[in-house]
């Protein structure tokens, strides 16, 4: 059997055994920060796991924690007991907080005491466990953890079998991810074991992470990048990781940075520029990367950084159906600006017409499809949307438009649906919003927030309207755009100004929420 069909429980044991006395995690989501070994996040995850499979009896286990030691115990916990652990978004509200856990058929939630103080609302269930008071417990009769550490003392194939760690696959499906929500409603993405081990070598064999490599991980659990990027893959190759409760928290993060001496900070633009305004210099004195995806980073974001922290800027893209990642861009020769970099390993791409589905040629931009051993099997229960997506000979349609060049590299163009179609002519929404950004930049404040929404139009079958948290002057932005040669179609008819773009706890904007403002405004 190859290493890569084994139970992703099986990598993450094999992988905590080693050096098991060396430090894994530092949580600063606690009063003083506290730093954990490999033997003790095992310890704590193998009696919880021996928890669940008693008094746990459905397949699914819903996870509601910020990152941290409780959430990384949670997610090793399900997967030691043989279950599928679902990290649930709890910013989402309740109504569809409601929908998901239906939806995955959960009965248990394992969560802290301070999350059922913050988010009363969220539809607890009957079941719920909750971590705080169940680590109290365990701290109060350490001797129950003896034999336990007594096992793990002994070799791997020993200790894995007698503490019940799956090794062998019975199900497919090793993790259920719900998507954003940004242009929807979520849909649950089924990930395998092969998907998620697959995809964090896939990263190893980057050969970043040196000897001596820390990693800040403030993303929520419930976003396919701070579940496999920020958690499995440091747990899975051996990389340390302080967690802070999330990455809105700038001031505990920029801490962590710098008592810790982090040298990769992951982000997306939109929580990345809180460090920059907020930080100096000689916090970021140990960050050699900043590793940025789920948004497009402009190029003087990235230049900022780069002069200002004296690091590597380097842009990724992926998707949760890609558990996430796709390409990367490298320092040196492995960086083309405007590009999020060569693909991963193992991982095909070919373009198709967004119209007519026909392949194009290698250069020509088209819907992206992807093939590899990252991709997703399916959508949770929901056979016409994996088939709208999943062909049958396994390639995946992103729903993104862009091209991979002559040399490898990966261009997105944006999202088929942030395209409007006026007047026969495809009008990318993500174009559009650069070039106000770059010809308002002296005018916008730091941080400031802009979107691009197409409406329905008699006439031209779709008109843009700007929404902005700037108040923009009409005939100036016409002027500008005209100056900066923007074709008139692509103008946007109408601006309005609204006190907060609605931004996402995945660093995303919520057009869902802004096409109600289009219909209610």
């Amino acid at each position: 059997m190859k290493e890569n069909s084994y139970h992703l429980a099986y990598h993450l044991f094999k992988s905590l055994s080693n050096s098991i006395s060396q430090t894994q995690l530092i949580d600063y989501g606690i009063p003083q920060p506290i730093s954990f070994s490999k033997r003790k996040i095992l310890l704590f995850s193998i009696k919880l796991a021996e928890y669940l499979r008693k008094n746990c009896h459905s397949p699914r286990v819903g996870i509601v924690l910020p990152p941290g030691m409780g959430g990384t115990v949670a997610n090793l916990a399900v997967l030691f007991s043989g279950k599928i652990p679902v990290n649930l978004n709890f910013s989402l509200g309740s109504s569809i907080a409601r929908k998901l856990i239906k939806k995955a058929e959960i009965e248990t939630l394992i969560t802290a005491e301070k999350m059922i103080e913050k988010f009363p609302e969220f539809p607890w269930t009957d079941h719920t466990i909750e971590m705080s008071s169940w680590f109290k417990k365990l701290a109060k009769a350490p001797y129950k953890l003896l034999i336990d550490a007594f096992l793990l003392s002994l070799p791997i194939s020993f200790s894995r079998y007698f503490l019940k760690i799956p090794k062998v696959v019975s199900s497919e499906e090793a993790v259920l991810l719900f998507t954003s929500g940004s242009s929807g409603d979520p849909k649950g993405v089924v990930l395998s074991h092969n998907n998620i081990i697959s995809n964090c070598n896939q990263f190893d064999e980057l050969d970043l992470f040196e000897e001596g490599a820390s990693l800040l991980a403030n993303l929520p659990l419930f976003h396919s990048f701070g579940f496999t990027v920020a958690t499995c893959f440091p747990l899975l190759h051996g990389v340390p990781f302080v967690t802070v409760p999330s990455p809105l928290d700038v001031k505990l993060g920029i801490k962590a940075i710098r008592n810790e001496k982090i040298t990769f900070l992951l982000g997306t633009p939109t929580f990345l520029r809180g460090f920059l305004s907020k930080g100096e210099k000689e916090d970021f004195k140990s960050v050699q990367y900043i590793v940025a995806g789920a948004e497009k980073s402009a190029k003087s974001f990235i230049e900022k950084w780069e002069t200002f922290a004296n690091c590597h800027y380097l842009e990724g893209y992926g998707l949760t159906e890609a558990s996430p990642g796709i390409s990367f861009n490298l320092p040196g020769s492995g960086t083309v600006r405007g590009s999020v970099g060569r693909l991963f390993k193992d991982i095909e791409c070919k373009t198709i017409h967004p119209e007519l589905r026909t392949d194009l040629s290698l250069g020509e931009k088209g819907l992206l499809c992807f093939k590899g051993p990252n991709i997703f099997s399916g959508y949770l229960n929901e056979e016409k949307k994996t088939k709208q997506v999943l062909t049958d000979d396994g390639w995946f349609i992103t729903g993104d438009l862009g091209y991979v060049n002559q040399e490898g590299f990966l261009f997105i163009e944006g999202r088929l649906s942030r395209f409007s179609k006026i007047g026969g002519e495809m009008v990318p929404h993500g174009t559009v919003e650069d070039s106000i950004k770059k010809v308002f930049a002296t005018k916008m404040k730091e941080g400031s927030q802009l979107a691009i929404l197409g409406r329905q139009d008699k006439s031209k079958g779709e008109q843009l309207i700007l929404f902005t948290e700037e108040k923009i002057n009409q005939t100036e932005l016409r002027i500008s755009l005209t100056q900066a040669g923007l074709p008139n179609l692509w103008i946007p008819k109408e601006i309005k100004q609204v006190d907060k773009i609605p931004i996402l706890s995945t660093g995303k904007i919520d057009f869902v929420k802004l096409k109600d403002l289009v219909d209610t405004k």
